[in-house]
């Protein structure tokens, strides 16, 4: 019976909203209600749970790792945690509340194709919440979940469901977020995550676990062109075995799109063409590589290639470009300087950058556009900058592989922002 499971792919997400709207407490409850806790690990969250003298187990210490956390009950770090059920793999982060840590909300919603955004139901749509999701559709995130929480210390009201989605919705419009589900629910004694429980009878939607269950994987909602950056030039020498001469193999991880044996490509910056002889994994050939496989291309003709170039399909190829226009996020306490010289590293390729022009930075709060003429940590801005290599990039809603990067401080080897290409 096994056999006939259908897998529904990964899928990574993203828990965030205000401090204390329970997003630690969700995850635990997740975690515990789809049997994935380890015996060792609920034991010891007994513990310490009785010695802070709790009647039930606090669930949100199985997220809060660090001691700085547990002491003061808040996310600062991203916490990573991984589960399945029988028909999918999940990676969950959750993102701190604070201010403070934009830059690691940013980080761990970069990679999330779906973000559940807790609202406390006792306070209603908070400038966090709005935060939190314009930052989730900032950084591409398709899906949103607005999860209304503690339902059961507002005696699991309808009426106040109903008005926080009103609001929410009200919000949304403003800000051009369109793709939303909202969800009443009970971390804490579990109603509508994994169980439907007995007190929300009114609503008759999908739990939380149906609905993470029932949504596309990354890289399936369209069709994407095929992006190879080469890692590394694959020459083995071995003496005892003549036939390795001429192997020449391009290794790297597919980041968009597919490839299979015949098909035409061109390798960038060169603009050489040629066809793909072999895609071999581990040594095996496979004949189709796939997004997110890290895998060996080997082409039918010799052709000068080496880390940092980039193998596409002949008719797909990117923009090269010496200019880039980006929203990016600031994460170092030195301020974005006009007059440095910065490193961008894209895929596998870098090139110095000046940065030319700050159109505009965000208020996260007020989310209005204000005028600046420098950054400071957890700023987020649109900026462009002149670049001395040709880089070669998809816009980041086009393709969240070759549509981002990271800039460098070369004088200390720093990241200090991440961008998305507009």
């Amino acid at each position: 019976m096994s056999a006939q499971v259908e897998d529904h792919g990964l899928l990574r997400f993203l828990t965030c909203g205000s401090v204390d709207d329970g997003k630690s407490t969700l995850i635990g409850r997740l975690l515990f209600d789809t049997k994935t806790i380890l015996a060792d690990t609920l034991s010891a969250i007994e513990r310490t749970s009785q010695k802070r003298g709790m009647g039930a187990v606090d669930l949100s210490l199985l997220t809060d790792g660090l001691q700085a956390e547990r002491e003061q009950g808040i996310t600062i770090d991203v916490a990573y945690r991984y589960f399945s059920t029988g028909t999918r793999k999940y990676i969950i982060a959750d993102a701190p509340g604070h201010e403070q840590y934009t830059r690691n909300m940013v980080t761990a919603a970069s990679t999330a194709n779906l973000a559940i955004i807790l609202i406390d139901a006792r306070k209603g749509v908070l400038t966090q919440t709005r935060r939190h999701s314009k930052l989730a559709a900032l950084v591409g995130i398709p899906h949103l979940v607005v999860a209304i929480n503690k339902m059961d210390l507002v005696d699991y009201s309808q009426e106040t469901y109903e008005k926080i989605k009103a609001d929410y919705l009200d919000f949304a419009a403003k800000v051009g977020i369109e793709d939303i589900r909202f969800l009443p629910m009970s971390a804490l004694n579990g109603d509508m995550i994994v169980d439907r429980g007995e007190s929300l009878n009114w609503y008759d939607g999908p739990t939380l676990l149906d609905i993470l269950e029932a949504a596309p994987a990354a890289h399936t909602e369209h069709t994407e062109k095929f992006r190879f950056p080469v890692q590394y030039v694959c020459r083995p020498q071995d003496s005892a075995n003549p036939d390795l001469h001429d192997y020449r193999g391009f290794m790297g991880r597919v980041e968009s799109g597919a490839i299979k044996v015949g098909d035409k490509v061109t390798v960038l910056p060169n603009g050489l063409e040629s066809t793909v002889k072999a895609v071999q994994l581990g040594g095996v050939d496979i004949g189709t590589a796939f997004t997110e496989q890290s895998v060996t291309l080997l082409l039918a003709d010799e052709i000068d290639t080496s880390r940092g170039d980039m193998i596409v399909k002949s008719d797909e190829a990117p923009a090269a470009v010496k200019e880039i226009r980006a929203t990016v996020c600031w994460m170092s306490e030195t301020p974005l300087d006009r007059a440095r010289t910065y490193l961008i590293r894209h895929t596998t390729r870098d090139s110095k950058a000046k940065l030319t022009g700050i159109d505009h930075r965000l208020d996260v709060n007020t989310l209005e556009k204000v005028p600046a003429d420098k950054l400071a940590m957890n700023d987020i801005a649109e900026v462009s900058f002149k670049l001395a290599q040709p880089l070669f990039v998809d816009p980041y809603l086009e393709n969240r592989g070759t549509g981002a990067f990271i800039v460098i401080d070369e004088s200390n080897n720093n990241t200090v922002g991440a961008g998305m290409i507009l």
